[in-house]
């Protein structure tokens, strides 16, 4: 009796220790399950920005596939953007072809322009006039081609000459009576002769 009772004793104690054994191989599964939960949950943020990004790019396109969102100020800065981009691809491509790009170059305003423009600013704005002997030089020498100083500017340029003084007013009296003189003797296209030679006589008679 007493070594069945020993038997039974060992067979309960080896269920036990079984029991036990299963009961550590649940819980140990249990807390893998639980590690690898903590393992997703705390996985570095810059993993898990780069997945962020990558799903904000997807669903930006998704949402905005043709900038319907974009306020009016927006859509101007990505049009003014594009056409940057356009104009650099079209010299690269232009520069690969072989084709040079031509700068515009500024026209430089012409010495007849620029005197009658010192001739216009007297006349219009003679507070912010300044005087010019470059610009004058160029009228004195110029003032009996009509071509070169038309009609409407000639008699502008009359009252500016009632104010010419001292040796510039003595030179233009001495070169109108020479050319007068060369003038009435010259032969050539009759129009064009009388045409100077009336503006000769309109600046003798004012210096004079």
């Amino acid at each position: 009796s007493r070594a069945r009772g020993s038997v039974r004793l060992m067979a309960k104690d080896k269920k036990t220790i079984s029991e036990m054994k299963e009961k550590k191989k649940s819980k140990l599964a249990m807390m893998t399950e639980t590690q690898e939960q903590v393992a997703q949950e705390t996985e570095p943020p810059k993993k898990k920005k780069k997945l962020l990004k990558a799903t904000e790019g997807k669903d930006e396109t998704m949402e905005h596939p043709k900038d319907e969102d974009l306020t009016p100020e927006e859509r101007r800065v990505l049009e003014r953007k594009l056409k940057k981009e356009r104009k650099k691809e079209a010299k690269k491509l232009m520069r690969e072809a072989g084709i040079g790009v031509k700068k515009e170059i500024p026209q430089k305003s012409t010495g007849s322009e620029l005197a009658l423009q010192y001739l216009l600013s007297w006349s219009e704005n003679p507070r912010h006039w300044k005087f010019q002997k470059t610009r004058q030089t160029w009228l004195l020498l110029h003032m009996y081609d009509k071509d070169k100083v038309p009609e409407k500017y000639f008699s502008i340029l009359l009252n500016y000459l009632e104010g010419l003084q001292g040796r510039a007013r003595e030179l233009t009296v001495q070169k109108a009576e020479a050319l007068m003189k060369e003038h009435e003797t010259a032969e050539g296209d009759e129009s064009a002769v009388l045409e100077k030679m009336d503006r000769i006589r309109k600046i003798l008679q004012l210096l004079s």
